[in-house]
């Protein structure tokens, strides 16, 4: 029985490329810290800017309290109220309601809401600068701004439908105002006093403006009537509703805006709107048979007066008449059914306000009603048959009881009426009315600041990572060499002192040598000398070009050309002090600027650049030791690059030129040339043509691998092989992965 033994090193080997991977992120962010930093700190001067531009937001809550009972007609008692039913109201339905058009509209007339002044001359500067900028208040008696030249007051203003939404400029003149508008690129102005209500005709029709004050003359206040819609809407947008749990019936309303005593007066008046509007709801049942009863009070009375006329006028006439107990059981009977009959048409005409003639209530009265008129025909037949004197009596005396009981009984119930609705408070009950706190609710400004800070970061990282993916920098030696098929010869570190010394403009370049000859960048560059004196060839390339004469007489490689892939990436920095390094050894070196259009190893040796490499090669008759010059160390000797000829790249491509190099490997133990960029020109491509080696200079997380990659793949297309890399100004730190590719000094003791 065989067992499958997991294979463990796979594992391994995985787990350690995701642990190489996640710090090779990690080491990426600390590399960019400094664009961390910058986008963080970006972030928060944005966030600190906008939340002083963000004027600040006051908020301002009542509560109110939603009955589901109404006490209108319950007042009457059973005889009315039951017949009309109870009023319900619930939380979610009165929110609606007290959003709608009916309860803000009489807001927005009774304030002026839909009149918006503003300051023109306020910036987005000055909202930077102002902690609170001063802003519109509404009132009853008109809208109001303050402002540093004065205050603004518009009592009232009416326009045309065609105007409306539209601003207007209202400027302080001598003898009034001038308003004026923009309508389709072209300007109008129109006069006024302030003052007095002034209507200004136009073609659209009356402007109706009262101004009661202005700030001072030149500084225009912009004025704009919004129609009755929008301002309901921009009112109902700052203005929420909502119940305070769930079926509590406790509604709370709050409002929002940029001025405290402003919010609380607005909300106030809406709580009063709706309570205005939910009392005429709930009364609205009481009125409609106040409003019935009033309309039939006076033809009662008028009947009544009748009927005791002609009763007064029969007696005046026969005398007082002694009615048998018959008829007095008649009359009593009758004079019940009629006041019964009254009471149940009452009934009846107050059900037909609310319901139709299908109702049970409506027909059920209705059955009682024919019950009584038949019991009345009855009785009618019964007094017909009684002699004609006690017949008319009888009838009279009836009439005017019946009159008097529907009379009375009619005034009561109306009466009673009115005193139920002075009672009536509606079914809405207002808890808390808005108060003034005076503590701005926005901006929240260290929520702000945090928020930017983290977003800013977060933009930071981002970059970092985009610039790492787009853009990658050399760093590591042993992924140049895969991608170059070039070793990395040598890596120099970076010359804190050299480095200082490059930011000052008015400072020359110095040496190694001079400013810190015991340290890691010396050190390297003697490492890269070390390098080259073992790797020379046997036969120069020289003598390999120019003839087997040559061959013959110089065997040693001497030339050494230093280029790279882009410029300010240290070229000049490594070929100054390789020359100094191999000056050391009592060799005589010659340098030459061979970066004829911006060469500045001149300022490196203190040199004038004229009477250099492109001067010998344009003049037809010219002795070389002209335009070599000596310099303050004893084995070296430089040659500048000259006056900026037209055709630099054409000049090296002459014979002149090999004729030079034949002439100077006779002079010469070593010759190092510094060139251009190869990506910018061809010129390190031809004097490569006679180099022994050929040094390719790359700056430590500056320049691009695929530049460099490119580069050299240059230099292979015209048959030149590049011998090796430098890798210049390498910087050790604890973001550096490959730190074990930097040299360690070995220099003097300081004790």
């Amino acid at each position: 029985m065989s067992k499958t033994v997991p294979n463990t090193s796979i594992n391994d080997a995985t787990q350690k490329d995701d642990e190489i991977d996640l710090i090779a992120l990690l080491l990426t962010l600390l590399r960019g810290w400094k664009t961390i930093l910058t986008c963080a700190l970006l972030g928060l001067a944005l966030g600190f800017t906008y939340s002083r531009y963000v004027q600040p937001t006051y908020q301002t809550d009542t509560l109110l309290q939603i009955d589901e009972k109404s006490q209108g007609v319950a007042a009457l008692g059973a005889n009315i109220s039951e017949l009309v039913g109870e009023a319900k109201s619930q939380a979610e339905t009165e929110r609606e309601l007290i959003k709608s058009r009916m309860v803000l509209g009489p807001v927005v007339d009774k304030l002026h809401l839909d009149l918006r002044i503003s300051n023109p001359e306020i910036g987005a500067l000055d909202r930077i600068a102002q902690s609170e900028i001063p802003t519109q208040i509404s009132t009853e008696q008109g809208v109001f701004l303050d402002t540093k030249n004065g205050e603004a007051q518009i009592t009232s203003f009416e326009v045309p439908l065609a105007y409306l939404n539209k601003p207007f400029t209202l400027v302080k003149t001598d003898k009034g105002f001038e308003l004026s508008i923009e309508i389709n690129e072209e300007l109008t102005q129109y006069s006024g006093n302030i003052g007095t209500p002034t209507t200004i005709a136009t073609p659209e029709g009356d402007i109706k403006l009262s101004v009661a004050a202005l700030p001072s003359a030149g500084h225009p206040i912009s004025l704009t009537k919004l129609s009755t819609p929008s301002a309901i809407d921009a009112l109902s947008e700052k203005l929420s509703v909502s119940e305070r749990g769930k079926q509590t019936g406790i509604v709370q309303l709050t409002l929002t805006g940029q001025d405290q005593k402003q919010v609380s007066r607005v909300l106030a008046n809406v709580v009063q709107s709706y309570v205005d509007q939910n009392l005429a709801r709930g009364s609205q049942q009481t009125t409609t048979t106040i409003e019935f009863m009033e309309s039939q009070i006076p033809q009662l009375k008028q009947k009544l007066e009748q009927s005791e006329e002609a009763f007064n006028k029969f007696r005046e006439q026969y005398g007082t008449i002694d009615v048998s107990k018959e008829a007095e059981l008649l009359l009593t009977e009758s004079s019940q059914i009629e006041q019964q009959l009254s009471e149940l048409q009452l009934k009846q005409a107050e059900l037909l306000t609310y319901y139709t003639e299908d109702h049970p209530l409506v027909i059920q009265i209705n059955d009682q009603l024919a019950v009584l008129n038949a019991r009345r025909q009855e009785i009618k037949d019964t007094v017909t048959r009684m002699p004609e004197v006690q017949r008319e009596f009888l009838q009279l005396s009836q009439d005017m009881e019946i009159n008097r009981e529907i009379y009375l009984t009619m005034l009561k119930n109306y009466e009673q009426l009115k005193i139920a609705r002075a009672g009536e408070i509606g079914y809405v009950r207002v808890v808390d009315m808005p108060i003034n706190t005076y503590k701005a609710i926005a901006p929240k400004k260290l929520q702000i600041w945090v928020l930017a800070l983290l977003l800013g970061t977060m933009l930071g990282t981002l970059l970092v990572f985009l610039k790492s993916l787009l853009r990658n920098t050399v760093k590591d030696p042993e992924r140049l060499e895969a991608k170059t098929g070039v070793p990395v010869i040598a890596t120099i570190p970076r010359s804190k002192t050299s480095f200082n010394l490059s930011k000052k403009k008015d400072s020359n370049r110095r040496l190694l040598a001079m400013v810190e000859h015991d340290g890691l960048s010396y050190e390297g560059i003697k490492s890269l000398r070390t390098s080259l004196m073992f790797a020379m060839p046997k036969v120069s390339k020289v003598a390999t070009v120019l003839g087997s004469d040559a061959a013959n007489a110089h065997k040693q490689g001497k030339v050494i050309v230093i280029s790279g892939e882009a410029p300010n990436i240290g070229k000049s920095f490594i070929s100054s002090n390789l020359a100094e390094t191999f000056s050391q050894l009592n060799k005589k070196v010659l340098i030459i600027d061979g970066d004829m259009r911006r060469g500045e190893l001149h300022k490196i040796f203190t040199v004038s650049q004229n009477s250099g490499l492109s001067d010998y090669l344009t003049e037809s008759s010219a002795n070389l030791s002209e335009f070599i010059h000596p310099t303050s160390f004893e084995f070296i000797d430089f040659m500048p690059r000259g006056k900026h000829p037209h055709n630099p790249a054409s000049l090296l491509s002459t014979e002149k030129f090999g004729n030079m190099m034949a002439q100077l490997i006779d002079i010469y133990d070593y010759i190092i040339i510094d060139t251009p960029p190869v990506l910018a020109v061809s010129d390190a491509i031809i004097t490569a043509q006679y180099a022994d080696k050929v040094l390719m200079v790359t700056r430590y997380n500056s320049s691009i691998e695929g530049q460099l990659t490119y580069a050299v793949r240059q230099m292979n297309k015209s048959n030149i092989t590049v011998d090796g890399i430098v890798l210049n100004d390498v910087v050790q730190g604890i973001t550096d992965k490959y730190s074990y590719h930097y040299s360690y000094a070995y220099g003097n003791s300081k004790d």
